[in-house]
Formats: C-alpha cells, structure tokens, sequence
C-alpha cells in the first residue's frame, strides 16, 4: 500500500530570529514534521540548540517536534527534552556504552509517549542497529557526517536505507525510515525509492527563494520515486544492498546525480515498503505512532 513521504524539514537551516515565521511556513507547506538538530559540542563537533528552542516550538506550531540528540550523556538529557515536548526523539548507539542503556532510553521516551527513534552516523553498520529494531518507532539513517547542515549527500547511502528495511523485516519490526543529509531535488529519489518514509531537508528548504515551493516539488519527486519503485517489482534487494554499501565505503562523501539516478530496483523499495516497516539486545513491541505520529 501506497504512503506518501513525510517532509520533516530541519530547523538548523531556518532563521533563527524568525524561527516561528519559518516554522508557520514549513508547515502551511506541507510538511510532516518539524526537525531539531540538537548538538553539544563534543558528540559532534558543533553546538546548537536545546531546551528552550524546543519550549518555544512547542507553543509555535501543531507539527510533531522530531528531536535528534547529538549528544554523549542521552540517558542525563533524554528527560529534558520529553519534559520540553518532544514528540520524537532519535538517540545515536554511538552514544551508549551498554545495551542496557540503550533499553533504558527507548523505555523512557515511550513511557513519556513519544516516539523512541535510533540513529547511525554514515561509518557505523546498520547491523549495529538489529538487535533494537523490534523496539523502535524509528530509523535515522544518516547520509552526512553529523554537525553541519548544507553538507553533500555521500554517495551509496540509499543502499543502507535498503539495508536497515531488510534488517528490519528480519526482526519483524515496522519501523518508520528516516534519511537526514543532502536531501534535495538531486537525491529525494533515491532514498525514497529505497524504502525511506520520511526525508529531513535543511538548505534545500530554508535555503530556497521559495521554501514552500522547494518542499513541494522535494515531496512530489519522492513520492513519484517511491511509486515507480513499488510498482516494478522484481526483487533484488540484496544484490543493490552490496553494491550500494561497496560504493558507500569507497567514498567516504559526494553528490548524488539527477533525481532518479541510481535509484534501488522496484522490489528493493517495495520490500522496504511492503516490510515495514554495536550494543547487544532489544527493548520491547515495536510500533509506529507514539505522541504526534
């Protein structure tokens, strides 16, 4: 069954003195979700926002607030931003030391009602992130190195969206898929037709003359990919898996093609579709709503 892609644009690239006029318009436009990018300094190289970004938000717009923490100490962290409003959260396992931790994250998050979504940085194995699918709302799959926006999607990463679907229906899981870095006109095509179900745009939106217009062509472009992929077909979901992880490692960052270019085979995406949906373990039942789904 046909879903059509959430646009989660991030607020990294907005005006931060109109952050409520950007935020107002994004979702006038269309879009999904609203997306936070919070960094400390020392999990990655940058420092953001926090806190009172997410209050205000909160009171600014009716959109789910999707939080990324960016950050070393999540489990310290984790409740400031569920007592602020989040209504997802993303936790990188790069960030936790033991798999009880990570348990630990995911129980709190659901708990407080949001969703409770993982995350890997481009150089960690999706198969990091197996032994959690059963228990997560959400896949953040990044095709940038994380701590700057405006970076150039790296070449390959639509073939680890692939891969997290398959790892996903393995483990009988349904999580949403998420694709964070150069997503644009240029690269919307294939990680949509590589199963993502939802797309983080940063400069492509904000950056544009029009940000309404650019979402809803980014949208359009994605939707039409992921239509022409579930309708093909024939599966070869493994054999585009390797071939897109081979060309990932022997680059380590670039821009994609036109749109289209190298998309995964119709079954690859309507496996990742139809399917859906480091430490060690998995927390509980997995869903897909959770606060603001």
């Amino acid at each position: 069954m046909f879903e059509p892609l959430q646009i989660a644009p991030s607020i990294l690239s907005a005006d931060f003195a109109k952050l409520g006029r950007d935020v107002r318009l994004v979702e006038e436009a269309g879009a999904g979700m609203v997306h936070v990018d919070v960094m400390d300094g020392h999990f990655v190289p940058n420092l953001s926002m926090g806190v009172p970004v997410v209050k205000c938000l909160k009171r600014a717009t009716s959109l789910p607030l999707d939080v990324h923490l960016m950050i070393d100490n999540p489990l310290v962290q984790l409740p400031w931003f569920l007592d602020a409003g989040a209504d997802s959260v993303t936790l990188h396992v790069e960030a936790f030391d033991a798999p009880e931790d990570v348990h630990a994250a995911l129980r709190l998050a659901r708990e407080a009602g949001a969703r409770a979504a993982l995350s890997i940085k481009p150089a960690t194995p999706p198969e990091a992130l197996a032994p959690f699918l059963a228990g997560v709302d959400m896949v953040l799959v990044m095709s940038v190195e994380p701590g700057f926006s405006g970076q150039g999607y790296i070449e390959g990463s639509e073939a680890r969206v692939v891969r997290v679907a398959q790892l996903a229906r393995q483990a009988g899981a349904r999580p949403l898929l998420q694709v964070d870095g150069g997503i644009g006109p240029k690269t919307a095509a294939r990680v949509a037709a590589a199963g993502a179900d939802v797309l983080v745009c940063g400069n492509a939106v904000f950056g544009a003359p029009d940000p309404a217009r650019a979402l809803a062509e980014i949208a359009s472009i994605g939707n039409a990919a992921r239509e022409r992929a579930l309708a093909a077909g024939a599966d070869a979901r493994e054999a585009a898996a390797e071939d897109g992880c081979d060309r990932a490692g022997a680059a380590s960052q670039g821009v994609s093609g036109a749109p289209g270019a190298g998309v995964p085979s119709g079954a690859e995406a309507q496996g990742a579709a139809a399917g859906r949906g480091v430490p060690a373990g998995a927390p509980g039942p997995a869903g897909r709503g959770g606060r603001g789904a």
